[in-house]
């Protein structure tokens, strides 16, 4: 009977149910029939479609002590500035969000690109959703979601 349920519902084209996914010291819900794959520490996860697919990476600040809020302008700074971004909160830690989109020459197929990017002082992560620009109402809701799941490892406590 679940099987059904299952094969109605993405016969629906209804997103599928995300699964929690540990990648290093963070944790976030990613859509769980999406294929995942792995390249030089970078996890990609490929939607059955075709149309979109979201790279995870995740990593460690270098610097002891780092503030949240200066780790992430560091991390904009690294990647051209701050233009295009929207400062946010995700995992109770300061984050930013840009989108941007390109179009073949030929104008025939369209690219929507989401990124987000996030530092908490300790662990530092970018989430970036590559989606067919046609689907764009399909996953930009699921690339809010997926971010909005972002949960930072809590320190383990002293004495345990």
């Amino acid at each position: 009977m679940l099987g059904s349920l299952l094969v109605a519902v993405l016969a629906a084209g209804e997103p599928a149910e995300l699964a929690k996914h540990e990648v290093k010291t963070l944790t976030l819900q990613l859509p769980g029939d999406w294929k995942q794959s792995e390249a030089d520490g970078t996890l990609r996860f490929d939607d059955p479609s075709g149309n979109a697919y979201v790279l995870v990476d995740v990593g460690a600040v270098q610097t002891a002590g780092m503030k949240p809020q200066v780790c992430l302008e560091k991390i904009l700074s690294a990647m051209g500035g701050d233009t295009g971004w929207k400062t946010l909160k995700l995992g109770k830690a300061p984050a930013a969000r840009r989108v941007d989109s390109d179009t073949t020459p030929d104008g025939a197929e369209s690219v929507r690109t989401v990124t987000y990017v996030g530092c908490d002082g300790k662990t530092t992560w970018s989430l970036v959703f590559h989606m067919d620009q046609k689907q764009q109402e399909r996953f930009d809701p699921l690339a809010e979601k997926v971010a909005g799941s972002v949960v930072y490892a809590k320190a383990p406590r002293k004495g345990k």
